[in-house]
């Protein structure tokens, strides 16, 4: 396991457009590990495998609870309910926070990392990290969807 270097702001791939996975091969499974292992290093909630330079459909998301990482290959959002206004970050753009609309609950299809088709529903902070990694697979970054005046950069602590 490796951690990837992070696509930062600026970067023009977290623009473009994330394909499907065709097969899920050893290089998707190294892929997937190396995504966890980056997220963790980072106390990201998410990442999107875009945001590591690959541009597949991968993405990973850890709430920190006691269900461990979850893995989502080639999701699609069926349904979306509600709404909710959330602060929100992103690896990619480091201390930069904003508010954003999010719907409070969606249904999502995706292939597990053994190639296992879910559908479940998320609410809440599963239902947001899901539409923030989604996003990025369509090259749609946070920051374009934010409530206007709502972006703040928090200063980096000292190490």
């Amino acid at each position: 396991m490796a951690i990837r270097n992070l696509r930062l702001e600026g970067d023009e791939i977290l623009y473009k457009k994330s394909r499907e996975v065709e097969e899920i091969d050893d290089r998707i499974q190294v892929l997937i590990d190396d995504m966890i292992e980056t997220m963790h290093k980072y106390n990201g909630v998410g990442l999107a495998a875009v945001q590591v330079g690959i541009l597949k459909r991968v993405i990973v998301i850890d709430l920190y609870d006691d269900n461990g990482p979850i893995v989502l290959i080639n999701p699609k959002i069926l349904k979306e309910k509600g709404e909710q206004e959330v602060e929100e970050g992103c690896l990619s753009f480091p201390n930069r926070f904003a508010k954003i609309i999010r719907p409070e609950e969606v249904t999502v299809e995706y292939l597990d990392r053994k190639g296992k088709k879910i559908k479940t529903k998320a609410k809440d902070l599963l239902a947001q990290a899901i539409c923030h990694e989604v996003d990025h697979l369509e090259g749609e970054v946070f920051v374009d969807k934010i409530i206007p005046g709502t972006l703040e950069y928090v200063e980096p602590e000292e190490k």
